[in-house]
């Protein structure tokens, strides 16, 4: 159930985000044009996921010059996405990563990977990897002209969606 706290906060709400904070829970709220999306943690399906995409992409991404992350905030302080992975081109920033290669969404139930495509369109993200594992399906998409369109083969690492798919070993 989405909730939206009008500011200022009442105290109960800073002791639940240092509550968070505190417990790691955090790392993967991210803060949509000042609005605070706070998501649970992932199921263990979906690190499961997570951990077969990191071996199977980190050496395509090796080949291509690119740099393997976990969740990292795209964007700005007050603005930004955390995908689950993200390639990156050497001599990436620090903390807030302006732009990313290519981003790796794994979708759950009632998330919002796909409500982000605009925001990655406007920070210039090549492309984008939708693994649903519901729909036990790999969507691949490619900025063009502003847009994200579906690809059969990335333009950046050697693999395409339908090779991928048949590769994952699906919950």
């Amino acid at each position: 159930m989405p909730t939206l706290v009008m500011d200022p906060p009442p105290a109960e709400i800073d002791a639940l985000l240092e509550h968070r904070r505190r417990l790691g829970l955090d790392h993967r709220d991210e803060v949509w044009e000042g609005v605070l999306h706070m998501n649970p943690p992932p199921s263990h399906g979906h690190e499961r996921l997570l951990a077969f995409l990191i071996r199977v992409l980190g050496p395509h991404a090796d080949a291509a010059g690119l740099e393997i992350t976990g969740g990292i905030g795209i964007g700005v302080q007050n603005d930004f996405r955390v995908p689950d992975l993200a390639l990156h081109r050497p001599g990436a920033a620090e903390q807030w990563h302006p732009t990313a290669a290519l981003v790796i969404e794994i979708a759950s139930p009632g998330d919002e990977s796909w409500e982000k495509l605009p925001f990655y369109a406007a920070h210039d993200v090549d492309e984008i990897l939708i693994v649903d594992p519901e729909e036990h399906a790999v969507h691949w998409l490619r900025l063009s002209d502003g847009e994200y369109l579906p690809i059969e083969r990335s333009t950046l690492i050697d693999l395409g969606p339908s090779e991928l798919a048949e590769q994952i070993d699906w919950p």
